[in-house]
């Protein structure tokens, strides 16, 4: 008889117990809010014998919590084969054709037999995608500049575009023929995605060798890497960083011809100093990190976490020093929504 799929849900708390003890005994033991909270779907597959022998999780257009059992299947492969079917045909049924799994090293290959191509892995995890627009497509429509010795890349969030961030920008403009940008693509800050850009867009302008990029789902925030099958805390910040250097190493710098990449000194985020450690470690000795001292405004470092703090108050005369023209045009316009926004909860903390 053939094995039976179902929606699980996972707000039944005696439902919630079954699949986490299920994925528990196959080595899956992260279950805190941020992994959890963002499932869209979860679904589960039955034997003949109404036992969950299979599961697997839906979260935007990343498949998550994927674990099988095989010991009673007829053939070994085929219960995760239809669980990975099922989940890729649900979200094509949304409209989603471009997919991404974070899996462990070891279930590589799993993935590739069912049409998943891998992105970038480490020791600790491996992130791969199927379905299109994928990595060649966002790679083809960036300007290349095959004639340029000497070019670098920047990563920021740029929430919003400091000072801090100019500075950064036109230093590794001097030093290199080209100089890419890439701006991170999450709606999750004060800031959204196309302010973001525009304002980096609209900072740099004079700059002529510099070409900014929306980063799209290649060049994210270590912090929306999945991690739900590793439970320390320390395990999870080296899984994130690393595998976001990986893709950078592996995909982004090559196509682009990038040798070398930009960061801030970071003396006010332990985290992201972790980060930059990591970026040190694994881009070398391929990609050459180059840590920029951080820009100070008198006494004090220029974060947009404090010119965020502002905008909360709005004590708009202390942004002088601190941001671009173009960027305080952009607040002093926009000031009753953004205030709106973090009235409504919008996080402000962070960097």
């Amino acid at each position: 008889m053939m094995d039976t799929i179902c929606d699980l849900y996972l707000s039944d708390k005696h439902t919630q117990h079954t699949w986490q003890a299920f994925l528990e005994q196959r080595g899956i033991t992260n279950f805190n809010a941020q992994e959890v909270s963002t499932i869209d779907q979860t679904i589960g597959l039955y034997n003949a014998d109404n036992q969950l022998v299979g599961t697997g999780s839906i979260a935007n257009n990343i498949i998550k919590f994927v674990a099988v059992c095989d010991r009673d299947a007829e053939t070994k492969g085929a219960r995760f084969n239809q669980v990975i079917s099922e989940l890729t045909n649900r979200l094509g049924a949304q409209g989603i054709f471009h997919q991404f799994v974070f899996t462990k090293p070891a279930y590589i290959d799993s993935f590739k037999y069912v049409g998943f191509q891998l992105l970038g892995a480490t020791e600790q995890g491996a992130i791969l995608e199927k379905g299109m627009p994928n990595i060649k497509d966002y790679l083809a429509q960036i300007p290349k500049f095959p004639a340029a010795k000497k070019v670098a890349g920047i990563v920021m969030n740029a929430n919003p575009f400091t000072n801090g961030h100019r500075f950064l920008v036109a230093e590794a403009a001097k030093q290199n023929d080209v100089v890419y940008v890439f701006v991170v693509n999450a709606d999750v800050s004060l800031f959204s995605t196309a302010e973001r850009l525009q304002l980096v867009i609209e900072g740099t302008r004079d700059l002529p060798n510099v070409v900014v990029v929306n980063g799209q789902d290649y060049l994210v925030s270590f912090v929306s890497f999945p991690a739900y099958f590793i439970k320390d805390n320390d395990a999870i910040i080296r899984y994130q960083t690393e595998l976001d250097a990986s893709i950078f190493k592996q995909q982004i710098a090559p196509a682009l011809g990038i040798t070398a990449r930009y960061l801030g000194s970071e003396p006010l985020s332990h985290t992201t100093a972790l980060y930059n450690a990591s970026l040190e470690r694994i881009l070398a000795p391929d990609i050459a990190v180059k840590i920029l001292p951080r820009l100070t405004n008198g006494p004090q470092v220029i974060s947009a976490s404090y010119v965020r703090q502002l905008i909360k108050t709005g004590n708009l005369s202390d942004l002088d020093g601190l941001i671009p023209p173009t960027t305080v045009t952009f607040i002093h316009n926009n000031l009753l929504t953004l205030q709106s926004r973090i009235s409504k909860g919008q996080n402000i903390n962070g960097n």
